[in-house]
């Protein structure tokens, strides 16, 4: 059974720092893309960030130089490290998962975390 469990969320003032982990459990690791999509309230879910295997990323424009996905394949844990945060970037961020290669669409991801909350004052 595949498990994928969020941690970090929180409160954090305009211009913090929150370091998101996704623990994984149940799937092999290092086959699979990692991915954060994130869906604030009364809004669609989006593409925040993906990372293949290999350790190619791909960032939404809005996230550049601001946020940096890495993961750790021996722990099977994803991270995710976001610097001068805004409010708007306050949302419910989830961790995915797709086996190969995949990019930014949810669609092509199979497992996904519960998520967790961040929330940016100002």
């Amino acid at each position: 059974q595949v498990q994928l469990v969020e941690s970090g969320g929180g409160l954090v003032q305009t211009g913090g720092s929150l370091r998101l982990s996704c623990a994984n459990s149940g799937l092999t690791f290092s086959a699979y893309t990692m991915a954060w999509f994130r869906q604030a309230l009364g809004k669609e879910r989006e593409f925040v960030v993906s990372s293949w295997s290999d350790g190619n990323t791909n960032y939404a424009n809005s996230v550049k130089g601001r946020f940096a996905i890495s993961r750790d394949n021996n722990k099977n844990t994803v991270y995710l490290q976001m610097n001068s945060l805004k409010a708007e970037n306050t949302a419910a961020y989830y961790c995915a998962a797709a086996i190969g290669l995949a990019g930014c669409n949810s669609r092509a991801y199979a497992y996904w975390g519960q998520g967790t909350q961040v929330t940016v004052s100002t």
